[in-house]
């Protein structure tokens, strides 16, 4: 009897866990996970889309339109950041992140300055935007690799 056949591959895997650590977030309109990898397939941090810890997303608004104070942006962490700061070891440098959707550039900063080499995103539908434009220039000039992540449309179910 051989090996099963059917079985997930690496960037399946952790693509995986990050769409799953973005059901994590209570953003009513975006969620967002990512999951970090080291050179050797280990998962190092996962993180999503939220507010910091000790700052309720009770008492403050999750409003993408109005006053700047009285939206979401100012306090929500993406999920990117949220995985570097979630993780307690000593280096993430050479490591790969696997991410819903392609890194602003706020969070492109983060990855470069803590070593990642890597990002594998799936979404890209801000593409346009001066964010990702940025992210992408900072990534081309610091040598971080991004390759967009596509799916062979694999439907795993999970019932809880």
């Amino acid at each position: 009897m051989g090996k099963r056949k059917n079985y997930i591959n690496w960037d399946e895997y952790f693509m995986g866990i990050a769409i799953l650590s973005a059901e994590r977030s209570k953003d009513p309109n975006s969620q967002v996970g990512a999951c970090i990898v080291s050179e050797d397939n280990k998962i190092l941090s996962i993180g999503y889309n939220g507010f910091p810890i000790g700052c309720s997303d009770d008492d403050i608004s999750w409003n993408r339109e109005g006053d700047f104070q009285n939206t979401k942006y100012p306090y929500v962490c993406h999920a990117e950041l949220n995985s570097i700061l979630n993780y307690t070891g000593t280096t993430i440098k050479g490591s790969k992140m696997y991410v819903a959707l392609f890194p602003c550039n706020e969070c492109a900063k983060a990855i470069i300055q803590s070593g990642i080499k890597e990002i594998i995103y799936m979404s890209d539908k801000y593409k346009d935007t001066d964010s990702t434009i940025v992210s992408k220039k900072m990534f081309d000039m610091s040598g971080v690799k991004y390759t967009q992540y596509i799916s062979r449309g694999i439907k795993l179910i999970l019932e809880l």
